[in-house]
């Protein structure tokens, strides 16, 4: 049996970690053989409800658990951490502008990026599920100054997944025929889902529907407001959906694709090959490196329509860190 590693996951009461965390016991993220130890920070408040979700992680009886950890203390839950999974955030209000959720965040995010520098393992690799999730990545990653930038990675496979599956249901196909199809940008509308190099069963999408009225309109605009529109249905924001990718990303790191696949994150875009404006957390395709960590997928042609997108997003997430610039010195 493998040496435990140790999983830091944040806000696990909350419905996302609650969705979460059996999956990473069970040994879907991190494989079959890999045991972990889970260290689970929660606010004082919700202590009470994650001691409950600790003893049904322990009634499952998970033969890859070696232990939990459940603490308000962002040391204790950092300490020695391989992985880290930053889910808790302070959600947006009610009529709540997204400036007051990103500075209402950025004390939260730089906490935990000190705790994580100075607690953490030397190999911690760091995923920001909270939003508005590429800021808070960049506030933390900044306030780790000793961890390396590319340990760094805001979530963006959602809207992937969301993506493929809107691709697919207009094909015709499974999920699974969907393959290269990338997020570019920020998490939030502003976002472009790549359909100019997607694959339908390694055909290229545009060739296996052929309305690219369709993509510009229905599908692009269908992946950016998606989040809204789950909120809208059901009252509350995706949960299982969110916990979903969470795995689906990891795996995209540490299980070596079958046919070549990209998967989407937002990283530190410094030296990036595609002119977006360096100092931010934005999503491009990557491709895994085989030993834990990732690159981003060069020598891709992006057409004018695809660019003036990408910069909007840019343009986007640059106001967002002026908003925060004093955390980032």
């Amino acid at each position: 049996m493998k040496t435990p590693i140790r999983v830091a996951v944040t806000g696990g009461a909350g419905q996302i970690g609650y969705s979460l965390l059996f999956r990473l016991a069970n040994g879907e993220a991190f494989g079959a053989d890999q045991p972990i130890v889970l260290q689970v920070l929660e606010i004082p408040q919700a202590l009470d409800a994650l001691r409950g979700v600790v003893m049904e992680l322990e009634d499952c009886a998970f033969p890859l658990l070696d232990s939990v950890v459940a603490t308000d203390d962002a040391a204790v839950a950092f300490r020695g951490a391989n992985y880290a999974v930053l889910v808790g955030g302070k959600p947006r209000g009610k009529g709540m502008e997204r400036a007051g959720v990103i500075k209402d965040n950025a004390p939260i995010f730089a906490e935990q990026g000190r705790a994580i520098n100075d607690h953490a393992a030397s190999d911690i690799r760091v995923l920001v599920v909270a939003n508005p999730c590429n800021t808070n990545a960049l506030i933390a990653m900044h306030s780790a100054p000793d961890v390396p930038k590319d340990r760094w990675i805001a979530m963006t496979r959602l809207d992937e997944n969301r993506a493929r599956s809107q691709l697919a249901v207009k094909a015709g196909v499974p999920a699974s025929a969907v393959s290269n199809l990338a997020i570019w940008g920020n998490h939030s509308p502003a976002m472009f889902p790549d359909f100019e190099h997607a694959l339908v069963n390694q055909q290229p999408a545009l060739d296996v529907i052929k309305d690219r009225a369709w993509f510009e309109d229905e599908f692009v605009t269908t992946v950016q407001q998606r989040g809204q529109v789950v909120i809208q249905a059901r009252g509350k924001s995706s949960a299982a959906s969110a916990a979903n990718a969470i795995v689906n990303h990891i795996q995209s790191l540490t299980v070596p694709p079958t046919n070549g696949d990209w998967f989407s994150g937002a990283v530190f875009s410094d030296d990036n090959p595609y002119d977006v404006p360096g100092g931010l957390l934005f999503s491009f395709p990557l491709r895994q490196d085989g030993n834990g960590g990732y690159g981003i997928v060069r020598g891709l042609d992006v057409s004018d329509y695809a660019r003036a997108k990408l910069m909007v997003s840019a343009q986007e997430l640059e106001d967002e860190r002026d908003a925060v610039k004093r955390l980032l010195k």
